[in-house]
């Protein structure tokens, strides 16, 4: 077997590679990110108008604004109408799907925040029936023979029935149990975070979804190791709701589960009375290429139950790397648009903000650079947006494009993959998103919603 030997060019070894580093400065202190748990406090005591927003000052322009065609604008037109009917005591939700740059609640909590103080809302939102990540916004545990089912990421259900997560659980049924045909339980323990913001530590609403129960399967909920509801689960095969309210935030609850089949479990809701639910859907390895791996139907109707109005839409950075010419970039934007017009067509009350990938480097001959099309990436992203009513936010863009992202690295804003924002860097990066999305909201209340 022979031996290829490379060597480097006399050009390169006289004069070496420099690591090029932007001057971000004016980036990171554009913004003020410190403040962002100041404000009302709220008890989780329901009283039907838990989460009352504290209102404010919103951003009336952005160097980095939403961009939206006419058609994404009418779309988020109709969304920042029910976004103020939020913060007059409706409820509404927004769904935030992306890949790793998002998970544990990386943006979103930040982005839940500023909009739930705005605008209204408490807790977390929608979370997995069971979650593998490290996240700030709550706590859970689960039984040892609770598994895990994800669309984007084996293994996988058959059933498809994931729901608007797009991840699922169900329990084991021990064999023992089963010869025997006795239940099998199974439990599942949810509780408030003190690392979370403050928006998301409280909340009076706790619900359960769940389908595909065939089998009588009761439910014990426990506080504080101590029942303070029992039930059972509607075994006809449908896709059901378990709620239950508190006048006040419960610090510890485990649902305990028993059955001789086990349910799908397809998650848990911590909510408040009124205002806007943000909920985060983290898709580890995930470009966007699952958002149609769920059952049709089951999706949809999760989204109508959450009365869900914006989905913001989060990828590309799984893909990045492995793009080699153009095409494979048209390939994958077009892939994509066909996710977006299967969400279009199952929630079509929703408008879609995609946020497009963030600077990331490879290691070049000793020196991080950009990867090569990542800039062209972005730039058909956008042009695919303006095509089919999508509002779009470039966040390579506002982190100061072409090679900026050693410069996060070197202050600390991001890791050292050179991919992920530290939880830093993900403020400020969402500090950004939420002026541009408070810019949009400006402008249009100056245009229609100021005169209604």
């Amino acid at each position: 077997m022979g031996v290829n030997w490379r060597f480097l060019p006399l050009e390169r070894i006289w004069v070496a590679k420099k690591q090029v580093k932007k001057n971000i400065e004016k980036i990171v202190s554009a913004v003020d990110t410190t403040d962002i748990n100041n404000g009302l406090k709220h008890s989780g005591q329901s009283n039907g108008q838990t989460g009352l927003p504290e209102g404010g000052s919103l951003a009336s322009e952005t160097a980095h604004p939403l961009q939206m065609s006419g058609s994404a604008a009418a779309k988020m037109a109709r969304f920042f109408a029910a976004l103020q009917e939020a913060a007059e005591g409706k409820k509404i939700s927004i769904f935030h799907y992306g890949d790793s740059q998002i998970e544990g609640d990386r943006m979103t909590g930040y982005i839940r925040q500023r909009i739930q103080q705005q605008f209204g809302g408490i807790g977390p939102g929608f979370i997995p029936a069971y979650n593998v990540y490290n996240t700030q916004s709550f706590k859970q545990k689960v039984s040892p023979n609770f598994k895990r089912f994800t669309a984007f990421w084996p293994p996988k259900m058959s059933s498809r029935r994931y729901g608007a997560l797009l991840s699922a659980a169900t329990f084991d049924v021990a064999a023992t149990d089963a010869q025997a045909g006795l239940p099998t339980e199974a439990w599942i323990e949810i509780a408030p975070s003190a690392a979370a913001f403050t928006r998301a530590r409280t909340f009076s609403h706790v619900k359960c979804y769940y389908n595909s129960c065939y089998k009588s399967c009761s439910v014990k909920v426990y506080e504080n190791d101590k029942l303070i509801h029992e039930d059972s689960l509607l075994a006809d095969g449908g896709a059901h709701v378990l709620p239950l309210s508190f006048d006040h935030t419960p610090s510890k609850l485990r649902f305990v589960f028993s059955s001789t089949k086990s349910p799908i479990f397809t998650g848990f809701s911590l909510e408040g009375d009124v205002g806007v639910q943000i909920n985060n859907v983290a898709m580890r390895g995930s470009s966007g290429h699952d958002l149609s791996s769920s059952e049709a139907s089951l999706f949809a109707q999760m989204h109508r139950e959450a009365n869900t109005k914006l989905i913001i839409l989060q990828f590309g950075g799984n893909s990045v790397h492995s793009f080699r010419d153009s095409s494979s970039v048209r390939y994958y934007t077009s892939s994509l648009k066909n996710r977006i017009q299967y969400i279009q067509k199952l929630v079509p009350d929703a408008a879609i903000i995609l946020i497009g990938p963030s600077d990331m480097s490879r290691l070049n001959a000793g020196v991080f650079e950009t990867y090569p099309l990542l800039p062209y990436t972005v730039d058909r992203m956008q042009k695919m947006c303006a095509e089919n009513g999508v509002a779009f936010w470039n966040l390579y863009g506002a982190m100061g494009g072409f090679n900026s992202m050693p410069a996060w690295v070197s202050q600390g804003l991001a890791g050292k993959d050179y991919v992920h924002f530290s939880p830093r860097g993900a403020s400020i990066a969402s500090q950004y998103f939420y002026e541009a999305f408070g810019a949009a909201y400006t402008d249009w209340q100056a245009k229609k919603g100021g005169q209604e």
